[in-house]
């Protein structure tokens, strides 16, 4: 498939991250590249963690997910385990949360330990992005702070939901609770 990112076109993106350990890149990111897009994503503090594990999938599905068009996982060391992490992949996934299936990448961290090597141990990275990686829907990039690769990067995900929507793999069950 072939497009042209246009300099006007800003879409409607949700980070998904590790709040514990990945603030700091998920707050640069949105530094650099904040003009880029619109940013859908819960801040910090922003829902009540004491209340019902289901009440917070649903809020975080119907009011921030539902109207992204791609969801973007920072990839630190720990983000594999989160429950947050794979609920929030699996509704971008999932045509029945918005009216279209969300683009989705992976951005791997300079905290992750695969960040400066050649082999990305997929066994420390959310199961459910391996999973689209694999089958052909997502992609992987390392951080970067350089906006020119961050463009295609957000529209090649974006154009991913309509030209690759086939090869979307949302069949993992959902974490119950973190991992360790």
């Amino acid at each position: 498939m072939s497009w042209v990112y246009q300099r006007d076109t800003r879409h409607k993106v949700f980070i998904s991250y590790y709040h514990d350990d990945d603030q700091y890149y998920r707050d640069r990111f949105q530094q650099l590249f904040g003009h880029l897009f619109i940013s859908k994503s819960v801040e910090r503090g922003a829902i009540n963690t004491d209340v019902d594990t289901e009440y917070i999938k649903r809020l975080i599905q119907e009011t921030y997910i539902s109207g992204s068009s791609v969801v973007l996982v920072l990839i630190g060391r720990r983000t594999w385990s989160r429950k947050h992490v794979d609920w929030e992949i699996s509704a971008g996934l999932d045509k029945r949360v918005g009216e279209h299936y969300a683009g989705l990448l992976g951005l791997c961290l300079p905290t992750h330990p695969g960040y400066s090597s050649d082999r990305f141990n997929p066994t420390i990275a959310p199961p459910r992005l391996i999973d689209n990686i694999h089958s052909g829907y997502a992609k992987l990039y390392s951080w970067t702070e350089d906006e020119s690769s961050m463009k295609p990067y957000i529209e090649d995900a974006f154009q991913a939901r309509i030209g690759r929507a086939d090869k979307i793999d949302n069949s993992r069950l959902h974490f119950d609770n973190n991992r360790s």
